[in-house]
């Protein structure tokens, strides 16, 4: 109930409070936008180096399995 009151009195002349909530959050999602595309940018990226590091993981591991067998023959 406060926080309606606060929204409807007025910041000065012409100006109301909410008007300048209104803007600020429109602001803060022009920021968030932005934002948000970098971090799944990265999250992505994180991702895709981690699968490569576990391939990369198993590979050796094959080859290592299969070198012994190689050197007995």
């Amino acid at each position: 109930m406060i926080i309606l009151q606060f929204l409807l009195l007025e910041a000065g002349p012409g100006i109301n409070v909410g008007d300048i909530a209104f803007q600020l959050m429109s602001f803060l999602i022009l920021l968030g936008i932005p934002l948000a595309i970098i971090l799944m940018i990265r999250v992505a990226r994180r991702k895709s180096n981690n699968r490569l590091d576990r391939i990369e993981e198993k590979l050796d591991q094959l080859l290592a399995e299969k070198e012994p067998k190689n050197k007995g023959e």
